[in-house]
């Protein structure tokens, strides 16, 4: 059964494909009949800025905005960045975190382990996953690591969708040419055991 309303974040730096994982997202909720609303709030996204974008879906949707510890599920597609979404985390939050982390000029590049500790007093419900390098090795594309992670939120049941309407999604936004390696990509994080 699906929930009334299901709200996610997603969050990362500019050029990691957030806009194109929100798009399909939405595009396969409305496949499913939902009530679609979506919002952008990014900073500098052309310079590897912050990029956040949310998506709530369901019977009755108001607002495009998720609300303060309401999110049921974060995609951080970079580590650091996931720290930034716990304003609409609460204990019920699924994450699902990217291990990679872009270095911040003049900044130390923070211990894993610190920022999970951090996470933790939030919600025990976090999955860390070497998606980057996963696609780098595979598909020698690394932008790929963010369908890669949704076949796995899918598999794993973070998202309350269809595999078919996913598809469905991934063919309407995708250009022709790169969808046979983003429907790999989709399988190969599907299939990833963890």
């Amino acid at each position: 059964m699906k929930p009334e309303i299901f709200n996610i974040i997603i969050n990362g730096v500019g050029g990691q494909g957030q806009l194109t994982l929100l798009r399909i997202l939405a595009f396969s909720a409305l496949k499913e009949n939902l009530n679609v609303k979506w919002s952008e709030l990014h900073g500098l996204s052309q310079r590897g800025g912050s990029v956040e974008v949310h998506l709530r879906f369901g019977k009755k949707i108001f607002s495009p905005l998720v609300c303060q510890a309401d999110a049921d599920f974060i995609l951080s597609l970079e580590f650091q960045e996931s720290q930034k979404a716990l304003y609409y985390a609460d204990s019920k939050t699924q994450f699902l975190i990217n291990e990679t982390i872009t270095p911040i000029p003049g900044e130390a590049i923070p211990e894993k382990e610190e920022i999970l500790k951090f996470l933790e007093k939030f919600t025990k419900k976090i999955e860390i996953l070497p998606a980057s390098k996963i696609c780098q090795e595979k598909f020698q594309k690394e932008v790929l690591s963010g369908v890669f992670l949704l076949g796995y939120a899918l598999n794993k049941k973070f998202l309350p969708l269809k595999k078919e309407s996913l598809f469905e999604g991934i063919k309407k936004v995708i250009p022709e040419k790169y969808q046979k390696e983003n429907f790999e990509a989709f399988e190969t994080g599907f299939s990833f055991k963890f």
